[in-house]
């Protein structure tokens, strides 16, 4: 197999290139990536895949990559992904998620590759009520909420659209909150426990009781893997640990990991369209595919706190091209 990965230098693209590299030694793999500021070259030096700095919205690139490359897979994890960041500029998600996706599912349909897979979010379904037993299905109806999961529910409609048009061969993983080594320190583990290594208050938004699902990479990286291999061309399948945790209960879990007292966590106000809660139901992956999350929330944290105190030369240089600071939403 020939894969091209899109995003192939961010958290969890990289931490796909070196996935499949292991499990997969004999296929050729090739990292494209426009090297944002949440995108780092060094995440897949070393690794023996190939290269490409490009922009998911260069669709002669694309093209000329995928040809000569020979691509027959695209694994498409490009994005914008952080939240608050789409509050502030709503247009560079847009661009990026919904005209960056269509861009590739062009560049794909041109060339004719055997798979295009595009990696999706819970986020697009909307949010639940914290009190219901509720979960998301494939079949849930979209109603996001924010200009990422707009821009995301976008992205995902383009892919089904060039499936039912053009006849190319999608498939589509929505997954829930992912959290691992190599995540940019904006995302709240990583975030909480850079800050925590160092003394620093740990900011949690005042709704300290939402709650999120968490998956650890390596199991969304399987998860992906399963479904390019047995997955039905045309079908979504869900990605989820099936475990929650409260914004606080992370916090609580990243401080005991480092014997960090509670006084560091402080509250800050809301962000704007702050989701409650997601929740997956993946009764479909599991009965189609086999897969099964294989992490445990508490050693994966652990694990994830560990390799972010034993590496910080990775992340130290990359505090300062955070473009939000998660304090004050007021105004």
């Amino acid at each position: 197999m020939r894969l091209l990965v899109t995003g192939g230098a961010g958290f969890i693209g990289s931490n796909f290139v070196r996935y499949w590299i292991e499990e997969h030694p004999a296929d050729h793999v090739v990292a494209y990536d426009a090297l944002t500021y949440a995108g780092t070259r060094s995440n897949v030096e070393g690794l023996g895949a190939g290269f490409v700095h490009g922009d998911v919205c260069d669709l002669e690139l694309a093209t000329s990559t995928l040809e000569s490359e020979q691509i027959d897979t695209v694994v498409h994890f490009a994005a914008e992904s952080h939240n608050s960041l789409a509050v502030l500029d709503p247009a560079r998600f847009f661009r990026t998620n919904v005209l960056g996706t269509q861009t590739m599912l062009e560049a794909a349909r041109r060339h004719g590759v055997s798979r295009f897979h595009h990696i999706s979010t819970c986020e697009v379904y909307g949010d639940l009520d914290l009190e219901t037993d509720e979960r998301f299905t494939e079949d849930s109806p979209y109603r996001p909420r924010t200009p990422y999961n707009a821009s995301k529910a976008g992205a995902d409609h383009a892919v089904r659209a060039y499936s039912e048009t053009f006849g190319l061969p999608i498939t589509i993983t929505n997954c829930s909150n992912n959290y691992g080594p190599y995540q940019f320190p904006e995302k709240v583990i990583p975030l909480f426990t850079t800050l925590a290594l160092d003394d620093l208050p740990l900011p949690m938004y005042a709704s300290t009781q939402n709650r999120r699902e968490w998956l650890h990479v390596r199991d969304h990286c399987r998860a992906v893997d399963a479904v390019i291999q047995r997955g039905r061309v045309g079908e979504t399948y869900h990605v989820g640990s099936g475990v929650e945790a409260t914004i606080e209960e992370v916090a609580d879990t990243v401080l005991g990991c480092l014997g960090k007292p509670a006084s560091l966590k402080k509250i800050v106000p809301d962000r704007p369209g702050h989701d409650r809660r997601y929740l997956l139901d993946t009764t479909k992956i599991q009965t189609e595919l086999g897969w099964r999350p294989l992490v445990g929330f508490d050693q994966g944290v652990a694990d994830t706190v560990a390799w972010y105190a034993a590496n910080r030369r990775w992340w130290e240089p990359l505090r300062g091209r955070a473009p939000v600071v998660e304090t004050d939403w007021r105004g």
